[in-house]
């Protein structure tokens, strides 16, 4: 089945990154950075503390709360908060760190993410940490963020702990659910999805998990079993909330209409090349979902499935994919940003990249921005503090760019660099998005805190018993 990837690659024209008037060069010459469609907005190098710690990061969506928040990784774990009121000219407004950050042990922060709730916004940072070290079952911090820009009213109001499961979350994803209720979604060092009700969070409810997605593969022991990357939407055609669980044994779609009592109705598994999926982002209708493997391993290419067989019932799984696409043949990528028909990329050691998938068959590169020129192997790797702090620095294709988001309003796109820092950049052309400008369902990873989903119906009272 490789080999059926393989050909979907070599017969499509514009695939592996080329550009009519330009290609990609990881390692570009002077003035050549980025395609001609891309513009820099600004760029924010956040070394105070030295480099090699940023990971993911999330950007508020109204541009009344103009607020990105930039995790930071290894021994430095914390965040730090950037204004970009004045896109041209980010600043750091708050900064926070784990305490004793010497001793602790592991990756850090990882996943950030924020939820409006009842008219207040809150900030939650998921943490991984590993034995040897304290706050070995810290999942998450939440902190009350809502008088922005005062600095002074940032409070911290719950951490979450996880002694079932130590480890922590690597991934975290909010979603405003269709019965009204806000949700948090946090991958556990386990087969296991917790899915939080943040009224319960926030409340100081001692049971805020209201349901569990399990993965299928849960018998395989160890690591293997266990989940990465997720994603929640709203499908209004069959009036269902779903999840896009990606992880061991492969990517799985859950009806969560009902959180208590997730249910697989559709599954990627059996995938040549990828038997384990580390990101499974959807298009806006979820009928077609974009894959990585599990690890993400260098010359590992992206691919395109079509779930509707299998939400159709009329296979059991899917396993072959319909289309491909690589920016080049050296790196692998890493997160998506679904806009149709774009999708933005934050591509490690591959930079940021854009590319079309109005033809799923048929994916092709419109542009990319090198926010981290140098080869392939390249900083810190798995290095830990200490070395990190000494210098040393051995070979890695997962540096570059770690994370990105995308501002619905303006079209703002924004990128955190394992290595070199913040990036604010703009697409020519693309100034804003809504599903409705191109036939499709207005749904995205961006939620509608206020009003729910798209097409939703009139969120019903639900009981916190």
């Amino acid at each position: 089945m490789l080999r059926n990837v393989m050909l979907v690659l070599a017969a499509a024209p514009g695939l592996g990154g080329l550009l009519t008037a330009q290609q990609y060069n990881p390692n570009p010459a002077p003035g050549a950075q980025g395609s001609r469609n891309i513009r820099v907005v600004s760029h924010l190098p956040l070394s105070a503390l030295g480099p090699y710690n940023v990971s993911d990061i999330e950007m508020e969506q109204e541009l009344s709360r103009p607020y990105v928040y930039v995790d930071r990784t290894k021994g430095l774990a914390g965040f730090d908060i950037v204004s970009i009121k004045d896109p041209t000219r980010p600043h750091v407004i708050y900064s926070w760190r784990i305490e004793n950050p010497e001793l602790h042990r592991g990756n850090g922060s990882l996943a950030p993410t924020y939820v409006k709730h009842k008219g207040r916004y809150y900030f939650l940072n998921g943490f991984q940490f590993q034995a040897g070290g304290p706050d070995v079952d810290l999942g998450a911090i939440v902190w009350d963020v809502t008088g922005l820009p005062d600095t002074s009213k940032v409070k911290e109001i719950r951490r979450i702990v996880v002694p079932e499961h130590p480890g922590g979350f690597h991934e975290t994803f909010s979603y405003k659910h269709s019965d009204g209720r806000a949700l948090v979604i946090a991958q556990t060092v386990s087969p296991e999805a917790y899915i939080y009700d943040m009224e319960k969070v926030v409340t100081g409810d001692l049971n805020p998990v209201i349901g569990k997605a399990v993965n299928p593969n849960s018998a395989k022991p160890g690591p293997g079993s266990a989940w990465h990357d997720f994603y929640a939407g709203y499908d209004p055609a069959t009036k269902q909330d779903k999840l896009y669980a990606a992880g061991g044994g492969g990517a799985f779609v859950y009806d969560i209409t009902n959180p208590a009592e997730p249910r697989v109705i559709a599954s990627i598994t059996g995938v040549a090349g990828q038997p384990d999926a580390h990101t499974f982002t959807p298009t806006p209708d979820g009928r077609y979902a974009i894959t990585m493997p599990l690890p993400t391993y260098q010359y590992g290419v992206a691919r395109v499935f079509d779930l509707k067989p299998a939400l159709d019932g009329q296979v059991k799984t899917v396993s072959r994919p319909i289309g491909a696409w690589t920016p080049s043949w050296q790196g692998a990528v890493h997160n998506f940003e679904v806009r149709w028909p774009y999708v933005f990329v934050s591509g490690q050691s591959d930079a940021f990249q854009v590319f079309n998938i109005m033809d799923p068959t048929n994916p092709y590169t419109v542009g990319f921005y090198v926010t981290r020129p140098g080869p392939y192997l390249h900083g810190s790797g798995i290095a830990g503090f200490a070395e990190q702090r000494a210098g040393g620095r051995s070979n890695s294709m997962y540096e570059g760019a770690w994370g990105i988001d995308v501002r619905n309003a303006d079209g703002l796109i924004v990128i955190s660099d394992y290595d070199s820092g913040f990036w604010a950049l703009k697409m020519e052309g693309f100034d804003g998005w809504t599903g409705h400008r191109w036939g499709m369902p207005n749904i995205s990873s961006v939620q509608d805190w206020d009003n729910g989903p798209e097409g939703a119906p009139t969120p019903r009272k639900v009981s916190l018993r």
